[in-house]
């Protein structure tokens, strides 16, 4: 049987990948510009590879424009302490500086369970580390992790940018073939 994780891992990995048998059971409740969004995978997918699960990756999207990894959570609760568990400090502070050595954007993928509409937010981790190109635009435009006073991770799902806002925000990449 697999982890409870692994589903909305999946799922996330088909949306990106534009799976149209995900991409149409996502929708089923989402508005016309979620749809639009969503659907706009199928023409411009990532290639997606599920992590082994070191350094706090589940997914890694790559793409001619944009690349980047994914840490994949899921809950009933609108908020996610990563202070709950000591794993998930150490995960959340390896991703940190993996991508920062990297210079890549590490992304959170937060799927809440019960949701109608688009049920997925995405944050980016708080960091000093410069990015160029793209993904220092995606950097600026993507909610940051909030911290607790003892400076743990804090997820509230309701601040997070919706997954169909980010991918109508990548749609807007030229793909002329000029």
């Amino acid at each position: 049987m697999a982890a409870p994780g692994d589903t909305y891992e999946r799922e996330l990995k088909y949306l990106l990948s534009g799976e149209t048998k995900a991409i149409t059971k996502m929708v089923k409740t989402c508005n016309d510009e979620e749809t639009q969004a969503y659907c706009s995978m199928i023409d411009f997918p990532f290639l997606v590879i599920r992590a082994a699960g070191s350094l706090g990756v589940d997914l890694v999207a790559l793409r001619w424009d944009f690349s980047f990894p994914i840490e994949v959570k899921s809950s009933e609760n609108d908020v996610m302490y990563m202070s709950k568990t000591a794993r998930l400090i150490e995960q959340a502070q390896t991703m940190m500086e993996v991508c920062d050595r990297s210079h890549v954007i590490p992304i959170y993928a937060y799927r809440l369970k019960g949701v109608k509409g688009d049920p997925w937010r995405i944050f980016t981790i708080p960091s000093e580390c410069s990015l160029k190109g793209r993904a220092a635009l995606l950097k600026q435009k993507i909610p940051k992790l909030d911290m607790s006073k003892n400076g743990n991770f804090i997820m509230r799902w309701n601040d997070g940018m919706k997954l169909s806002d980010f991918l109508a925000y990548i749609s807007l990449s030229n793909y002329d073939d000029n």
